[in-house]
């Protein structure tokens, strides 16, 4: 077979800004981040590449690498601001209730959030709320939560399933548009 060569990039490099009252630790490719609203910690280990701190910045380094291997430069470059972001803002996602005749009732029971009347079922909905999420009624407008947390992983993930959980089965899904949808997510905004 006709010899084919994969062309490498010679050295990947980007570097992020640490903030202010933001402390970072890495060891062996483990990032723990500690901040104003507490601390996180993420093993991108698996990833071969350079990680390590170089005047007040967090460098990322990546040699003789090809497509797969350049795209997790940005990717982990990602994840670790997604953690800067966190330990200082916080985020936050909000979510809105749709029904067209049975009106949802959302409620949170320790650390379980429970959701009932949905599309007129009795049957009650249990998502648990993971790790460092904490969960508000909005009480400026009416049928929404809002999830809070540091750990973008987990507030989006509790999102997803309490959004999953109000998928509709075994009717027109143009026509039945019922269930708990984010409408809005990002970073807390700074007063």
């Amino acid at each position: 077979p006709p010899h084919v060569s994969i062309m490498k990039t010679v050295l990947a490099s980007r570097t992020i800004d640490i903030p202010e009252g933001v402390d970072v630790k890495i060891v062996h490719r483990r990032v723990t981040v500690k901040g104003p609203r507490g601390e996180l910690y993420r093993d991108l280990s698996h990833v071969d590449m350079d990680l390590r701190i170089v005047d007040g910045k967090i460098q990322v380094d990546i040699w003789f690498a090809n497509r797969q291997q350049l795209a997790c430069v940005r990717t982990v470059c990602s994840h670790i601001d997604n953690m800067l972001v966190g330990v200082t803002r916080g985020f936050l996602y909000k979510m809105r209730f749709v029904y067209s005749h049975f009106p949802i009732n959302v409620t949170a029971n320790g650390e379980n959030v429970e959701i009932r009347n949905f599309l007129g079922e009795k049957r009650v909905r249990k998502v648990k709320l993971l790790d460092g999420v904490s969960y508000v009624r909005s009480a400026d407008v009416k049928d929404q939560i809002e999830l809070t947390g540091n750990d973008i992983a987990n507030v989006s993930l509790t999102c997803a399933q309490i959004q999953q959980s109000t998928n509709v089965r075994k009717k027109d899904l143009r026509k039945f548009l019922d269930g708990i949808y984010v409408s809005e997510k990002g970073a807390i905004p700074e007063e």
